[in-house]
């Protein structure tokens, strides 16, 4: 007993020494592996709006949940360019210029600004994205070997660095971010710029242009490319770019004959084109498809490429930030709805401004879920305001839709199923005044234009109040948008036989742009 009781101390003891050692083991390591993450802390859940919701270098900021976004320090929580927010504001200099909602909510008992995956993202925002990919782009480190890359280079030195230009004949300054940059972009794409177009694929899925009806853009590109003789080259050893010039709307359109066919046997088609010319040519394996460019409208288009196409330069109608869109990489493709083949441009122009005594007009499909809401708040509750469901597709009731255009101070693009709509273009066409309703648009050839010069950007959310939204802008806000929207309005236009700084030529040059500043440099 006297030999067992200072066993039972001693044991007591040593256990004790044990536990503070853990104790003091797990405390060293809590302290270290904080400062370790602490120059990372809340990376991936606190992140500046300029990125939120935006695939950025194929990289996707949220992933389906709320992101937390809480201002560094002296930076305010007014939403950038939005310092007129106020409570009870509903002008539209105070939150409806731009593409974002912004919804305060409690979280542990405190006012925090939450927003949400499935919120819109600012045009501020995605000129922001585009902006710092631009700035990224040039702290990369690395050497051109080619000709090709050589040539690329200079062009981008020489679109950076050089000069300021004066007044420019047929551009309205205040249409564009930087006029000076866009106009020596646009003159060493002329002189520089050089295509390869595969004569690969059979018709009527390849080089089989369809010139009318709403996804009319893709192959009146298509047209215009391939009978070009200025950017085109048949030796593709001197090519900057390569064009894939297949229709999306045929490719579509081939699962609805005899023998109907899934999404995955189109994207397995378009897997098969790739490998065609991957297998023939060098090229392709070459940057993986990055120097690749494909032009597409329809709704599938966004999905069809994402996998085999996913690295090219894809110019798409269905420009949605939310379903994989990459800024800096892809480009907007205007949707235009060409009712004449051998007329694009029928009907072009409108009433002056004291000649439009509508203040709003939209008719249209019950596609989606916002346009029921915008029928249902608006149809026959304000005698400004011609709000109307789908209208009769007799030629009477067609001429007195663009009657309609033409008569009003603003036209509604609403989105349907997917955030595109032809009402864009056709506003411009009719020189009304667009008010675009589609969070997660991105606008064709923002990186150049200012399209808050001459259109009105209306939060899906915001559309109970879009009479006052309107009624807000001042008379003579209104008369200078609608000028405006008559300068901008070369830039939309087909022609047979393409002009400089035309629809064609601005779809290349948004191309160009994505392919002299690569995300991927």
């Amino acid at each position: 007993m006297e030999i067992g009781q200072p066993l039972q101390r001693l044991c007591r003891l040593q256990i004790q020494r044990l536990l503070v050692f853990v104790i003091t083991l797990v405390v060293v390591f809590v302290i270290l592996s904080q400062l370790i993450a602490f120059p990372y802390k809340n990376y991936t859940l606190i992140v500046s709006p300029h990125t939120k919701g935006i695939l950025v270098h194929e990289v996707a900021i949220y992933d389906n949940a709320p992101i937390t976004y809480e201002p560094p320090l002296n930076e305010s929580k007014v939403p950038l360019n939005e310092s007129k927010v106020e409570a009870g504001c509903k002008g539209y200099d105070c939150n409806h210029g731009s593409l974002v909602s912004q919804i305060a909510t409690k979280q542990n008992g405190s006012d925090r600004n939450v927003y949400n995956a499935s919120e819109s993202t600012r045009l501020s925002y995605m000129i922001s994205v585009l902006d710092s990919a631009v700035a990224a782009r040039f702290n990369k480190k690395g050497k051109s070997f080619s000709a090709r890359d050589r040539q690329l280079q200079h062009a981008r030195m020489q679109i950076e660095n050089g000069p300021t230009l004066g007044s420019i004949r047929g551009l309205d300054v205040s249409l564009y971010r930087n006029v000076s940059k866009f106009v020596r972009s646009y003159r060493l794409m002329e002189t520089t710029l050089k295509i390869y177009i595969y004569k690969e694929g059979k018709k009527p899925i390849f080089h089989d242009p369809k010139l009318r009806g709403i996804y009319a853009s893709e192959g009146w590109f298509m047209k215009l490319i391939e009978r070009n003789r200025i950017f085109v080259t048949k030796d593709p050893k001197k090519a900057h770019l390569f064009y894939l010039p297949f229709s999306s709307l045929k490719l579509r359109n081939s699962s609805q004959e005899e023998h109907p066919r899934d999404r995955k046997d189109l994207e397995q088609h378009l897997k098969n084109y790739i490998n065609l010319i991957a297998g023939k040519y060098p090229f392709w394996n070459r940057t993986n498809g990055a120097d690749h460019f494909l032009v597409a409208c329809h709704d599938w288009a966004m999905k069809l490429t994402k996998d085999h196409m996913g690295s090219c330069i894809r110019s798409l109608c269905n420009s949605n930030l939310a379903t994989g869109f990459k800024i800096g990489k892809d480009t907007t493709l205007p949707a235009t709805y060409i009712r004449s083949a051998e007329d694009p441009v029928k009907d072009l122009g409108g009433n002056p401004p004291s000649e439009r005594p509508i203040l709003a007009f939209f008719a249209g499909g019950m596609h989606g879920n916002l346009r029921p809401i915008l029928v249902r708040h608006w149809h026959d509750k304000d005698p400004d305001m011609k709000i109307f469901g789908p209208m009769a597709r007799d030629i009477e009731s067609k001429a007195s839709y663009r009657t309609y255009m033409k008569s009003s101070k603003y036209c509604i693009c609403a989105r349907g199923h997917e955030v595109f709509s032809p009402r864009i273009v056709e506003s411009i066409y009719y020189e009304c005044v667009p008010v675009i309703i589609s969070d997660n648009y991105v606008p064709p050839f923002f990186e150049f234009l200012d399209w808050r010069a001459f259109s009105v950007f209306v939060l899906e959310k915001d559309v109970a109040d879009l009479g006052g939204i309107l009624r807000s802008i001042s008379a003579e806000k209104y008369v200078e948008m609608q000028k405006r929207v008559k300068m901008v309005q070369h830039h939309f236009i087909w022609h047979k036989e393409p002009v400089k700084f035309d629809l064609f030529h601005m779809i290349l040059h948004s191309i160009w742009n994505n392919r002299v500043f690569p995300v991927g440099d």
